[in-house]
């Protein structure tokens, strides 16, 4: 059952809802089930190829509404400017995803000042920016609203080789903590989920060193010994979103397995990789980073 949805079918009629990130992996996936449910999603990322086809593929598999908006996360004019277009195209906005992110391992010390900000800039910069523009849009036209923030269990652990994406997400944490208790009084929640080994395309080939995958095998760290279904985040995505989840603000939920229990601090184990293959891992993150800036 745990692959089922589990909502009412219409639980989100009426409802515009934007989702960072969503063209792609589990933003994608929490989509398609907001689809599922009635709403109209707004999805938003820089590549507008991506968008365009997933937009395509998820209006046609649900039978509702699904509008590609680029949008640079970091960048608070774009995100201005993509909030004024989907209230232009949708009338309203309810709720938002804050999904986009990026991440990489690395030892700290062979990081740039230049790669940390790249991480941070689009996993807390792009987050507020989103949560700022739409709660002035909300606050101002007096109307209640509901946010959900993707997290990680090492925004409170901490995690060695990911430090970018430690402190963004510990940020974002606090973000929705401290909003949840500002804005209460203007009916708007905020939670997050902190999700465990999901697997998606993007993430797991960037973060799961080349040849080491059975070392590295992430259903051998939970306790459950299996890996997420995408189906059992987007229920709790939209559980969180809707009413039934009324009276939860301020909340972080962990879907993991109880994996962080078992072992705090998801890529420690990185210990074990030996320098020449960090410098194999480097190349390749460098070379991604040139073919997607050619791309862009």
């Amino acid at each position: 059952m745990y692959n089922q949805p589990m909502l009412p079918a219409q639980t989100f009629t009426s409802k515009v809802i934007i989702v960072t990130g969503g063209g792609t992996g589990l933003g994608k996936s929490m989509t398609r089930y907001f689809l599922e449910l009635g709403a109209t999603v707004i999805i938003t990322s820089r590549k507008i190829e991506v968008l365009s086809k997933t937009a395509e593929e998820l209006s046609a598999a649900t039978g509702s509404t699904c509008i590609p908006i680029v949008c640079d996360v970091r960048d608070y004019d774009a995100v201005e400017h993509m909030l004024q277009s989907a209230i232009e195209k949708c009338g309203k906005v309810d709720m938002l995803v804050n999904n986009a992110a990026g991440n990489f391992i690395s030892p700290t010390e062979r990081l740039s000042h230049r790669a940390f900000d790249s991480v941070v800039d689009i996993v807390l910069k792009g987050t507020y920016n989103c949560t700022l523009a739409c709660g002035k849009y909300w606050i101002e036209n007096k109307l209640s609203a509901s946010v959900l923030n993707i997290v990680t269990t090492y925004s409170w652990t901490g995690s060695g080789y990911v430090v970018p994406s430690a402190c963004g997400k510990a940020g974002v944490l606090a973000l929705t903590r401290s909003l949840a208790v500002e804005w209460g009084k203007y009916h708007i929640r905020l939670n997050a989920i902190a999700p465990g080994p999901f697997p998606t395309e993007g993430a797991w080939s960037r973060l799961v060193p080349p040849g080491m995958e059975d070392d590295f095998d992430m259903a051998k760290k939970n306790a459950v010994g299996r890996l997420g279904e995408h189906q059992e985040l987007a229920n709790l995505a939209a559980y969180l979103l809707s009413d039934f989840a009324a009276f939860m603000t301020g909340e972080v939920v962990v879907i993991d397995g109880a994996e962080w229990l078992k072992g705090a601090g998801e890529f420690n184990m990185l210990d074990k990789l030996p320098t020449q293959l960090w410098d194999m891992m480097e190349l390749m993150r460098k070379e991604r980073g040139e073919r997607r800036e050619e791309r862009e």
